[in-house]
C-alpha cells in the first residue's frame, strides 16, 4: 500500500545553517583529506624485503616511477613519497638493513656521502634557511618504515611551519614532488 506522501515527489532539500546539527562547536577548521587514508591503512612492511618494503622497491623502478633522485654503488637518494617540505629527501642503502650499526664501511661512507651531496643539491636548487637531518630507528623511535634504515634531509626555511601539522596533522606542500625532483637532479654534485 502506498501513501501520497511517500511517492510524491521530495522537494529540494532545504539548506540547513551547519551550527544546528548534531555536535558542540570546536572552534576549528576542518581541512577533508580523504586521499591520505590509503596511507593510513597501509600495512607497515615487515623485515622481510619480499614484503614489499619501499626501500626495496623504489630501486628496482625507472627513476621517474621510483622517484629516486641518485644512485649511488650501495646507497640511493629518493624523495620522500609524504614529505614534511618540498625537498625532502631519504638516503637509503639498497641492502635491506634496519639499523645504522648493520651498515657496511662501504655503506656508511656512500651513505654519508650522499647526505653531503644531499645538502648541497638542496641549497643549490631551493636556497633553505636550514636544515633538519636524521633518522629514527624502530617504531617506537617513529620509524614509519622500521625494517629499512633511511635518514631523512628536510630543507626548512622561516616561516615554514604553521598550525596545520601541530593541530590538524596535515602539511601543506606547495611544490609538486617532481618538480622538486627535477631541481635536484639538475642541482646535485658531479
Amino acid at each position: 500500500m502506498t501513501t501520497p506522501e511517500r511517492d510524491a515527489p521530495s522537494a529540494p532539500p532545504e539548506s540547513v545553517d551547519a551550527r544546528d546539527l548534531a555536535g558542540v562547536a570546536d572552534g576549528f577548521e576542518r581541512l577533508w583529506t580523504p586521499h591520505r587514508i590509503a596511507y593510513i591503512r597501509a600495512e607497515r612492511p615487515t623485515s622481510d624485503p619480499g614484503d614489499g618494503c619501499p626501500f626495496c622497491v623504489a630501486p628496482t623502478r625507472a627513476d621517474g616511477d621510483g622517484l629516486i633522485v641518485h644512485r649511488g654503488e650501495w646507497c640511493y637518494v629518493v624523495m620522500n613519497l609524504f614529505p614534511y617540505n618540498p625537498g625532502h629527501i631519504l638516503v637509503c642503502p639498497y641492502r635491506h638493513v634496519s639499523l645504522y650499526v648493520d651498515l657496511t664501511d662501504e655503506e656508511t661512507r656512500e651513505f654519508t656521502a650522499l647526505t653531503k651531496a644531499g645538502l648541497v643539491a638542496l641549497q643549490s636548487s631551493s636556497q633553505p634557511a636550514g636544515f633538519n637531518i636524521g633518522m629514527n630507528q624502530g617504531e617506537i623511535a617513529g620509524a614509519g618504515v622500521a625494517a629499512h634504515l633511511h635518514q631523512h634531509i628536510v630543507p626548512r626555511w622561516g616561516g615554514d611551519a604553521n598550525f596545520l601539522p601541530i593541530i590538524a596533522r596535515t602539511k601543506a606542500v606547495p611544490m609538486l614532488i617532481e618538480d622538486v625532483r627535477r631541481q635536484l637532479i639538475e642541482a646535485w654534485p658531479t
